[in-house]
């Protein structure tokens, strides 16, 4: 059953999302990781003016890793909640969300790499 809109209900949705940007910042030793990329590679794109489509390119790779390594941990917590014994099928699950967290960083790695090194040199 579908309820009215409601200003309300959705300031409320945004509460539960910075409470799990907080939850992912205080039990994930990656984000802090992600955010140490972040914090550098932003400034330093400022630094060196990059055009507006690289910066767009270069905030969706950000992006994406962020996104990736959020969804990977809520896919291990899911797991870990409805099988907390070792299972090879969960083991295969997490193993491919880890993957797409390698896949988002090693793309975002090229990017920064075709975006920085004309910079540098």
């Amino acid at each position: 059953m579908q309820t009215e809109f409601s200003i309300k209900a959705r300031l409320r949705s945004f509460g539960y999302a910075f409470e799990g940007i907080s939850a992912f910042f205080r039990t994930q030793h990656n984000a802090i990781v992600h955010a140490c990329a972040t914090i550098v590679i932003i400034p330093l794109a400022a630094y060196c003016h990059i055009s507006s489509e690289k910066w767009m390119a270069l905030l969706i790779a950000i992006a994406l890793v962020w996104m990736a390594e959020l969804f990977n941990t809520a896919i291990e917590k899911v797991c870990d909640l409805l099988s907390p014994q070792r299972c090879a099928q969960v083991k295969f699950i997490k193993d491919v969300s880890a993957a797409a967290v390698l896949i988002a960083s090693i793309l975002a790695f090229i990017i920064g790499l075709i975006i920085f090194i004309p910079q540098i040199l």
